[in-house]
């Protein structure tokens, strides 16, 4: 691993993770190439910019729970094969509702480069720290639909506002969002704006704790 990556558990103790591309819990149905470990990867700068969104969070009673940090660039690449394979129904009604597999490339939802690869981009959501239980956001991770657009109409008041909460949290600690994908958020100054990096996340020493 790259030396300027880190573990995020390792360097921010206390954000929660599940890394979705490392489970059969994905839009492809089952662990993604790169993905050895239920781990969740990024640069110190990143992680440096986490803990503050973490410490910020608190203060409106939330938690931060990772989906994905750095994404090797193999994995992009079997996003791509698998959007070009015939369509089997499996993760259609979850993740892709209204379009066809062949059109998340287009649509925006998958990118033959993605700002994952480049080690400063994390897709994430917001916890009750009283309870433990997931922010409701209007729908979950990677669900490839306008609803999970920021602004997006046809979701409840709180779930706006739970966006807008996570927004928040994240523009104020260094961050900019992505229009399309309400969890995905990248760090304004990374270290490597211009480098696709295409390491395996390989380690597993401390298991993952629960979602």
């Amino acid at each position: 691993m790259n030396g300027d990556f880190v573990f995020v558990d390792e360097f921010a103790p206390g954000i929660r993770w599940d890394a979705k591309y490392a489970t059969w819990d994905n839009f492809t149905g089952k662990p993604v190439d790169g993905y050895l470990a239920n781990r969740v990867v990024g640069t110190r700068a990143l992680c440096a910019a986490l803990e503050r969104a973490q410490e910020r969070a608190e203060t409106l009673g939330f938690g931060l729970l990772l989906w994905d940090g750095y994404r090797p660039q193999r994995a992009v690449d079997c996003f791509l094969r698998w959007s070009r394979q015939p369509e089997d129904g499996r993760t259609k009604p979850r993740h892709y509702p209204r379009i066809a597999r062949g059109q998340m490339v287009e649509k925006g939802y998958v990118a033959a480069k993605s700002g994952h690869s480049r080690g400063s981009t994390v897709d994430l959501t917001l916890y009750h720290l009283a309870t433990g239980e997931l922010a409701a956001m209007g729908g979950g991770h990677d669900l490839m639909d306008a609803v999970s657009h920021h602004g997006a109409a046809g979701i409840t008041p709180a779930e706006a506002a739970n966006r807008r909460d996570l927004c928040a949290v994240m523009e104020s600690c260094g961050f900019r969002r992505y229009d399309r994908e309400w969890w995905h958020y990248t760090l304004n100054d990374e270290p490597y704006p211009d480098t696709y990096f295409d390491f395996p996340v390989l380690s597993a020493a401390r298991p993952a704790p629960a979602p």
